[in-house]
């Protein structure tokens, strides 16, 4: 039923491999307002592409701040329905200097296309509109119900969805939802993530003087806003790398599968590769590989205040600012870690400066279900797809719209990604490895003529 799908895919790589292209060059950064006509410009090509491949009441739907692009096609009776989610909002770009080629100039080399965005998500998500093209156009019908979920607000927390989807739960329901926005563990080693980290992000700001002050007149009298930081930073962390935030560890899930995951074809050479670090480094007592995908931390993702220019400039600056996040496993909650964070900061501040705390995004971590049959249907599809049975897997990162889809609807929920380890996500020279992307396409195909004969409404 699915070859002739799967011959329409191998003879228009070239325009799927264009398409992507096109899709990625705009610079849709949700985050920056600069960028606000570039997130419409991606909603709309969206809409048009998959208004192109006959789907149905495409739409793009205003939310508080980025829209969701909104399509469907409802006429496999008696057959499950499928969301299918992704995004188009990506990060910002910088540092851009470390870039080899322009951001959003998407660049082919080797195997690989480079650009922001090429993996997340914009790569992953038009395999399934190239997957859904590519049934309809050969057999004028698709094995389930199909509904698309596309929205532009992933990058930051995809706060709209968090009231838009409560509000309008009749146009989302369905079955099972499939997301594409993780990673395999090698080009011929397939992975399905079962459990995300959830979120906890925020701002610490120190404020010191009123205004910036000359160092040689008030240096050693007054408290400096940045050493202020530095030091409560280094305190959040102990000798063994361990969150100092009382409480923080309460609620963490046991690792039972302790043993399963050091079974997982992952070493710390590889680590040590990808990441370009001397040695590694975290939380005593626990494998890299668990300390990245079942255990909580705690980073920093930036610093500013003072003078950073070229040249010198000797000044105490008035105020300084870090930013903090925290990466939650089952069963912490964000609602309980957030003002925990907030209260331990707070605690540490000494009289000299006055500390607060905002934060910025936070989301529940999330355990699914690996015996539902739509995992055993993802699983033949990738075997049938890339010729390796997947392995189940952890991951560090959080996709917000997991924990909504619980909560909200009670759907199961299929994480069945392309992208690679050495992606760079979030990083210079982001890139997606093409074969990836045509065998992720396939793979999609399969996915769903599996979903159709396996799971029942």
């Amino acid at each position: 039923m699915i070859q002739a799908a799967l011959r329409y895919l191998k003879e228009h790589r070239r325009q799927a491999l264009d398409q992507l292209k096109e899709l990625i060059a705009i610079p849709s950064i949700s985050t920056l307002p600069d960028h606000v006509k570039d997130i419409q410009r991606a909603a709309q090509w969206l809409a048009h592409r998959l208004k192109q491949i006959v789907l149905e009441h495409v739409q793009i739907i205003k939310t508080t701040r980025h829209p969701l692009v909104y399509a469907d096609w409802l006429h496999a009776a008696d057959r499950p329905t499928v969301l299918i989610y992704g995004h188009y909002d990506v990060q910002p770009v910088d540092p851009l200097p470390e870039w080899e080629t322009p951001p959003f100039e998407p660049t082919v080399r080797g195997e690989n296309l480079y650009a922001r965005g090429a993996s997340d998500n914009k790569g992953q998500l038009l395999t399934h509109i190239r997957a859904v093209e590519a049934l309809l156009k050969t057999e004028g019908r698709l094995p389930v119900n199909v509904k698309f979920l596309i929205e532009g607000e992933e990058e930051i927390g995809s706060e709209s969805l968090k009231s838009f989807l409560p509000e309008h739960k009749q146009l989302f329901e369905s079955d099972i939802c499939v997301i594409s926005d993780s990673h395999m563990l090698a080009p011929d080693q397939p992975a399905i993530v079962y459990g995300l980290r959830g979120l906890v992000y925020g701002e610490v700001e120190v404020q010191g003087p009123s205004h910036d002050l000359h160092s040689g007149s008030y240096g050693g009298a007054v408290h400096n806003p940045l050493q202020v930081l530095c030091e409560l930073i280094a305190q959040l962390h102990d000798e063994r790398g361990r969150v100092t935030i009382p409480g923080f560890y309460d609620r963490v899930r046991p690792l039972e599968e302790r043993a399963e995951l050091a079974r997982l074809p992952i070493s710390e050479e590889n680590l040590l590769k990808e990441t370009g670090v001397p040695a590694l480094w975290g939380e005593a007592g626990y494998t890299p590989l668990e300390r990245v995908g079942a255990r909580p931390t705690l980073e920093i993702h930036g610093i500013r205040g003072g003078f950073t220019g070229e040249g010198a400039k000797t000044v105490i600056p008035a105020k300084a600012l870090a930013k903090i996040s925290m990466r939650l496993v089952p069963y912490q909650s964000s609602e309980e870690i957030a003002p925990l964070f907030k209260e331990h900061v707070e605690s540490l501040a000494p009289r000299t400066v006055r500390v607060s705390v905002r934060i910025l995004q936070s989301g529940d971590p999330v355990l699914l279900d690996r015996r539902h049959p739509a995992f055993q249907a993802a699983s033949r599809a990738y075997e049938a797809s890339f010729g390796a049975k997947p392995v189940y897997t952890l991951e560090g990162g959080s996709i917000p719209i997991v924990v909504l889809l619980q909560k909200i609807f009670h759907m199961p929920v299929v994480l069945m990604g392309f992208g690679l380890p050495d992606d760079r996500l979030h990083s210079p020279n982001e890139k997606f490895h093409l074969p990836n992307f045509y065998r992720g396409m396939e793979c999609s195909v399969h996915f769903l003529h599996e979903l159709g004969s396996v799971t029942q409404p």
